[in-house]
């Protein structure tokens, strides 16, 4: 089975949007890490910014620190987690994203598990990718190899940032 073209639909918010990246490993440094360059490349491919890239360790305390800097951070318009999506035991990024979520984006995960099966067949559900609105900002999790990063950026995010940060911005006050 293969994955449908994705639809490409204007939206009246473009522009530059800064991204946070967040890789989450217990083995990964700075040397080895694949994901975090990956998600870089395809952020500043699509004609966006990465504000700040943070590798750190699957331990919840740290990761919920790590992204609610990033979340307060107002030179940040999105953030992105790769890896500790999984279902061991050290996999913590889901359980974490979504307690700092107020509105979840449900349709994220169904989507990225669609096209996942595509490529990874029935593995696709062992995929706990999650997105969602977390302190008036996108926020979105992913598993961490490169193939899932550009799945997630290319396929989910990157088409669709200028409309959920347009539809975040739609009703708020001027400030």
């Amino acid at each position: 089975m293969t994955s449908p073209d994705v639809p490409r639909h204007p939206h009246p918010t473009t522009g530059r949007f800064r991204f946070a990246v967040v890789v989450v490993s217990d083995t990964r440094t700075a040397a080895d890490d694949r994901s975090g360059p990956e998600a870089c490349a395809r952020i500043a491919a699509a004609g966006h910014e990465v504000a700040a890239v943070r590798i750190v360790p699957d331990e919840p305390a740290i990761l919920r620190a790590v992204l609610e800097d990033a979340l307060r951070d107002p030179g940040v318009d999105a953030v992105v987690v790769h890896g500790g999506t999984g279902i061991s035991g050290r996999d913590n990024t889901c359980g974490v994203v979504r307690e700092l979520l107020d509105v979840a984006l449900d349709g994220f995960g169904e989507l990225f598990r669609w096209l996942s099966w595509g490529e990874v067949g029935s593995a696709a559900m062992l995929s706990r990718a999650l997105g969602g609105i977390a302190l008036g900002k996108p926020l979105f999790a992913t598993p961490g190899s490169p193939k899932a990063v550009r799945l997630a950026l290319d396929r989910l995010i990157l088409p669709e940032i200028g409309h959920i940060v347009g539809e975040l911005h739609k009703h708020r006050a001027p400030e």
